[in-house]
């Protein structure tokens, strides 16, 4: 496995970081990964680790205001930042990687920036894998008062542990998102233009609401070839379970039906 790590300059002006995982050989197909709120890039081993591998290349940035990427911490101005710089990454990555197909990961928040990337972008893409993320939908239940996101990840102790320790996690209060929430308000009427193999996945048992919203993201959505895969007694990281072997292995099958 070959590891590389770079900046390049997303919208603003602002030096963004990312990094990239090479198998041995030839990719057989490309992941372009979109981490969640708060969190950056250096989380996903366990997706590393079990795709590197078998043969994919992975590519993730840090988003603005996220992990070694400069701009104010979790903040955005305007949600299309996020797109305009993911597009950019996004070139950069098929630069290196003009052969094969590319899938684009969204975890979270990152979810919902690869939902938004979608539907500007489809045309780029070859297929779209969603973990924990969805459009709201009146069947979502409230989050609870004063809940410690640290504690919605994981059934494993050990992975709340690391991210409360990890310095490049954000743990501060959160910003004022009305940008991001007007901009989630839209994705309920846009969804349906969106005609991407996709695959849904979600943790039922997050307390995020993770199962409602990806359930009405997966009916919504107007692509023929759509999957979704609930894990009933799973939390908000579905890849940083105990279960991810099997979480990864079936993502793996899906994508190996569209290779």
């Amino acid at each position: 496995m070959q590891h590389y790590e770079d900046t390049f300059t997303g919208i603003g002006g602002l030096t963004l970081y990312w990094q990239r995982w090479l198998p041995e050989g030839t990719p057989r197909a490309t992941l372009l990964l979109a981490h969640g709120y708060a969190e950056h890039s250096g989380r996903y081993a366990n997706v590393v680790n079990y795709f590197v591998p078998r043969g994919y290349a992975i590519y993730a940035l840090d988003h603005r205001g996220h992990g070694k990427s400069e701009g104010a911490r979790v903040e955005v101005d305007d949600v299309q930042q996020y797109i305009d710089d993911l597009k950019t990454f996004h070139d950069l990555t098929r630069a290196e990687q003009p052969q094969g197909k590319l899938f684009l990961v969204g975890h979270s928040m990152g979810a919902f920036i690869a939902t938004s990337y979608t539907l500007q972008f489809q045309h780029e893409l070859d297929g779209v894998v969603l973990s924990g993320g969805g459009i709201n939908t009146p069947n979502a239940p409230a989050r609870p008062a004063n809940l410690q996101l640290a504690d919605t990840l994981s059934r494993d102790p050990a992975v709340a542990e690391a991210y409360r320790n990890d310095p490049l996690v954000y743990l501060g209060p959160p910003p004022d998102r009305t940008a991001l929430a007007a901009f989630r308000e839209r994705l309920p009427a846009e969804v349906p233009a969106i005609r991407l193999p996709i695959l849904v996945m979600a943790g039922a048992a997050s307390p995020l609401g993770d199962g409602p919203r990806s359930r009405a993201l997966y009916e919504a959505v107007g692509s023929e070839d759509k999957t979704l895969r609930l894990w009933p007694d799973l939390l908000h990281e579905i890849f940083n379970e105990p279960e991810h072997p099997q979480v990864l292995g079936e993502m793996e099958q899906w994508l190996e039906a569209r290779l």
